[in-house]
């Protein structure tokens, strides 16, 4: 019963979101009286009369690139931050050089992953990956090193071996943080998506988008605008739910 109140709960907040939202997009429309700024109700049929064309085309291809980046980019940092956090001696030697290349706005290495990748999907996969890979690695490395001990004293007394330490202790300690990571760098990924597809590229929501503006098509443009929302906002749901089975006492 309780299950199913938080379950229409939350689908009468989306709706009232949407409301929200919708109500003032056309106020802005209205106040501005521009066609750069369409009304909603154009735009939201375009989108749909899109979807039967090349829209879905492009959409796929900007969901597989993001999906694909941020697989890579938790293969590679969940390990990586989870063996740094267990390891303060390594982690210190390599602390430094990881303050001194994270700030580094990875996005200005573009043009030459266009260069030696090519301009197809493995550059922009490589550019979005190398981007999350750092939020995910930090996130998870203090996620491990704030594990409590206890924890660890108790699986140790056990027997437990180094393997069943990562296995059973820290990525399950670990694994809230890493979801929340993913979360953060999805958003991250989405804007870095946008600006990689609108370089030397025919495919993509980015290229949709800003093909359209050239055409001074603004309700196709923000048709573009809105498929990338509702792939974000999937991608978000997705995660949510990932974290009530995988976290399940988090909600407890």
């Amino acid at each position: 019963m309780r299950q199913a109140l938080k379950k229409g709960g939350g689908t009468i907040s989306l709706i009232l979101s949407v409301i929200m939202l919708l109500g003032s997009w056309w106020l802005l429309a209205l106040a501005l009286k521009s066609p750069a700024v369409p009304p909603p109700l154009g735009a939201v049929k375009i989108f749909l009369a899109s979807l039967r064309g090349d829209l879905v085309i492009h959409l796929g291809i900007s969901l597989y690139r993001v999906l694909i980046s941020l697989i890579l980019a938790a293969a590679l940092g969940v390990p990586l931050g989870i063996f740094l956090g267990k390891n303060p001696r390594i982690d210190a030697k390599i602390s430094p050089m990881l303050y001194l290349t994270y700030p580094v706005p990875k996005v200005v290495f573009m043009p030459i992953f266009l260069i030696l990748l090519g301009i197809g999907d493995i550059s922009k996969i490589v550019l979005i990956t190398l981007i999350i890979f750092y939020q995910i690695l930090v996130t998870t490395r203090d996620a491990a090193k704030n594990l409590e001990k206890g924890y660890i004293s108790s699986v140790q007394s056990l027997g437990a071996g180094s393997r069943d330490l990562y296995i059973h202790v820290f990525l399950p300690g670990c694994l809230p943080s890493i979801l929340t990571s993913l979360r953060l760098g999805l958003g991250t990924a989405m804007a870095v998506l946008f600006l990689a597809e609108t370089y030397a590229t025919q495919k993509g929501i980015g290229f949709f988008i800003m093909d359209s503006l050239s055409r001074m098509n603004y309700e196709e443009m923000f048709a573009g605008i809105i498929a990338m929302g509702l792939m974000g906002f999937f991608l978000y749901v997705i995660l949510d739910k990932m974290e009530k089975v995988l976290c399940g006492w988090v909600h407890l």
